[in-house]
């Protein structure tokens, strides 16, 4: 992306700037940041996804100050139900995730925020709402770019500590909001959050388009959760290396115990040592982050592609280069490579070329040409026989 559109996307200050001063820190309103930006499907386009099997969607409704979620995937009579016109006593939005694993200009999209590293991605988030909709005040535990496509919406935030929650509500939904400043987004317009700042958008029509609204999400989990992933992923590795912890539970020494049933100090001791045996290093930590935020989640899956031999591949795609799948995810760490959870270490020049596939997604016929090895193109093959690569020209 040029740097006078990253530019412009940040309101002009540079990455830079933008992650010393607001990333995880204040809201940051940037008003024509993507200029022209009317968003990239239509409100029927986007309710088509949601009648989709694969696809997870949402509508979210407030009827009569009560509020209802139903999940999809949906179809025609769900939205017939729905009122056209604009009610005060039956407002409604609808939420489709990870619209970048259906629509290739939406994966572009999140291309220009890549000076937010792909580890942290989460995934596109497109809404709906006629005039007044929206998911109520709430907070999430991560950041998030609002952009703005057709309509208007009027985002409220709050810094408010009162973050209490109504009763039985399927949403995390505040009970009590306190308006400390609010900003009315037109097509383009966009505003970062970051988390736990408490916000409420509201659909605004004005007569024109009902709204629709891009949200590029940033993954957070939880320390218990990481710490949770960590064990099972040690757990692995033990099991795998028969040389880690060798021998087993000896106790020669054993004295005469007065209680059958109790475990002893000595027990306890014995086996506390063992345990503080296990070690882990940074190099540890980097491949379980490399495996755990590149593994897909258990909704995606793959359609594997029609097979082909290793001579019919190579010879495709040095006409044609090659693109990840939009529902893939590449990291990399030093010389090891992560593609939807599998692991693949490289030297010398596959390391610069994977580099550029992990970063750009996709890699043209011309850099496949000057430095793919047989090594490389046989993984290759593997991964396009599993859906998780695609040819340029296909994709």
């Amino acid at each position: 992306m040029a740097k006078n559109q990253v530019l412009q996307l940040l309101g002009g200050i540079t990455p830079q700037q933008f992650l010393a001063e607001y990333w995880q820190k204040k809201p940051l309103l940037i008003k024509n940041a993507i200029p022209d930006f009317e968003g990239l499907l239509s409100p029927d386009e986007l309710a088509g996804l949601a009648c989709e099997d694969e696809v997870q969607s949402r509508i979210v409704e407030q009827i009569n100050g009560t509020w209802h979620a139903n999940h999809g995937p949906f179809n025609e009579q769900d939205f017939a139900r729905l009122p056209e016109q604009p009610d005060p006593d039956h407002r409604w939005t609808l939420l489709v995730q990870s619209v970048n694993h259906f629509i290739p200009e939406a994966s572009a999209l999140l291309q220009q925020f890549n000076f937010i590293p792909h580890a942290r991605l989460d995934d596109l988030m497109v809404s709906y709402a006629p005039d007044g909709g929206g998911v109520g005040p709430h907070f999430d535990s991560y950041d998030v770019f609002l952009l703005q496509g057709q309509g208007k919406r009027l985002w409220r935030i709050s810094e408010q500590t009162d973050l209490s929650l109504i009763a039985d509500a399927p949403l995390r939904i505040l009970k009590n909001f306190d308006t400390a400043q609010e900003w009315l987004l037109s097509a383009g317009d966009m505003l970062y959050l970051p988390p736990h700042l408490a916000h409420w958008g509201i659909a605004v029509s004005d007569g024109g388009d009902d709204c629709m609204t891009y949200s590029i999400g940033f993954r957070a989990p939880k320390h218990k959760e990481l710490a949770s992933e960590f064990l099972a992923y040690m757990q692995d590795k033990l099991l795998q290396d028969d040389t880690a912890l060798p021998g087993i539970y000896q106790d020669a020494d054993l004295p005469l115990q007065t209680h059958a049933a109790e475990i002893s100090t000595a027990m306890v001791s014995k086996v506390a040592t063992t345990l503080n045996n296990i070690q882990w290093s940074e190099h540890d930590v980097a491949d379980f982050l490399g495996s755990y935020l590149s593994d897909p989640k258990p909704d995606i899956l793959f359609a594997a592609n029609k097979k082909i031999s290793l001579s019919q591949f190579n010879k495709k795609i040095l006409q044609s280069g090659i693109v990840l799948d939009l529902k893939s995810q590449m990291l990399f760490s030093a010389q090891m490579f992560y593609l939807n959870g599998e692991a693949l270490k490289l030297d010398g020049a596959q390391v610069e070329l994977m580099q550029q596939l992990a970063d750009e997604r996709q890699l043209s016929a011309e850099a496949l040409a000057r430095r793919i090895d047989q090594a490389l193109l046989e993984k290759l093959h593997v991964w396009y026989s599993a859906g998780y690569i695609q040819l340029m020209d296909d994709e």
